[in-house]
């Protein structure tokens, strides 16, 4: 009898079935109304198999949702479950959406081997629709002066129930929607979609706004805790202000009269080379002018002149070297 059930437990061992080639995450408590993604992931040998999900305690008989190999069950299908495989990071996603709490119940993520010896490779999970609200980030933290905004989620059996959001340990500070789904301070502002979710927005923080607080909504609650931060504006001022004054202190940095000195120092430079050229070129002109007066006067030749010489006869003066032409 050991004989038998060691040779079946080989015989099993070699089947890719009997393998843990299947995983993915643990239980999940969704809100009635939500939407749920489960990733489940395989092996990379069973990358063209068919993917499925399906329904029900036992794997052998839960009742199929949705598969790969379905039109339906694709991402941009109608359904209400769709599947998606991704082969390169080898695995597949599978998404609910509008849950009810007649949801509630085992799940598994499967992979197709085929044949009648050989099991699929399967794993489960245990979803919970639950009657609730939820928050989508239970600590925040914002600096003084500014502000944070906190989503909650609740589910659709409490869409027409007000919605409170007070600090904790302080029932008279509450603060409650209307009959249009809001709540307006000059601090808090409240928005209800009526659908699923509600925003709180709280503005113009204090450090004394710090520390918990929770949102409740029929008679579910959700804690969140709220810090404010000092303000950075003064620590930043500061450093600005040390490093002006190790600029102003640095040795090798030049100052601030030292640049436009330079300039006018060149300008006047150029005025007075300027200045300088000019003067002596009109000393070169005059010098030229006088020079050539003087040879003007010592080329002119003077001819005596007596009343009845050389009558009938004409003289011309020419500016050549002695010469006069008599006609």
């Amino acid at each position: 009898m050991t004989l038998l059930l060691l040779l079946i437990v080989l015989v099993l061992s070699d089947l890719p079935g009997y393998l843990c080639t299947v995983s993915t995450v643990g239980d999940l408590s969704v809100l009635e109304g939500q939407s749920v993604t489960v990733p489940c992931h395989y092996n990379p040998q069973y990358i063209s198999h068919v993917k499925y999900w399906c329904h029900g305690r036992m794997r052998e008989f839960c009742t199929s949702l949705a598969r790969t190999d379905e039109l339906e069950s694709a991402p941009n299908g109608s359904g209400r479950v769709t599947i998606a495989d991704d082969p390169t990071q080898h695995v597949f996603t599978v998404s609910m959406r509008e849950l009810t709490e007649e949801d509630s119940g085992w799940y598994w993520c499967g992979v197709e081997l085929g044949g009648m010896w050989v099991a699929d490779s399967t794993a489960s999970l245990y979803i919970s629709v639950i009657q609730g609200i939820s928050v989508v980030s239970s600590e925040l933290s914002a600096d003084e002066g500014s502000s944070i905004t906190v989503h909650f989620l609740y589910s659709k059996t409490l869409r027409s129930s007000e919605k409170r959001w007070c600090r904790s340990g302080n029932l008279n500070s509450c603060m409650v929607t209307d009959s249009e789904g809001t709540f307006s301070s000059r601090n808090v502002f409240m928005h209800d979609d009526r659908n699923s979710m509600l925003t709180v927005t709280m503005q113009q923080l204090e450090m004394r706004d710090s520390g918990w607080y929770w949102c409740g909504a029929g008679q579910q609650k959700v804690a969140v805790h709220v810090s404010v931060t000092p303000q950075t504006t003064t620590l930043s001022t500061t450093v600005k202000n040390q490093e002006s004054v190790m600029s102003s202190n640095d040795p090798h940095r030049r100052p601030v009269w030292e640049t436009p000195l330079v300039v006018c120092g060149v300008v006047l430079l150029v005025l007075i080379v300027f200045l300088a050229l000019w003067k002596l070129r009109q000393l070169c002109k005059n010098k030229q002018k006088h020079r050539g007066t003087n040879e003007m006067n010592d080329n002119l030749t003077m001819c005596p002149w007596r009343e009845g010489d050389y009558k009938n006869t004409s003289v011309i003066f020419l500016n050549a070297p002695a010469q006069v032409q008599m006609l």
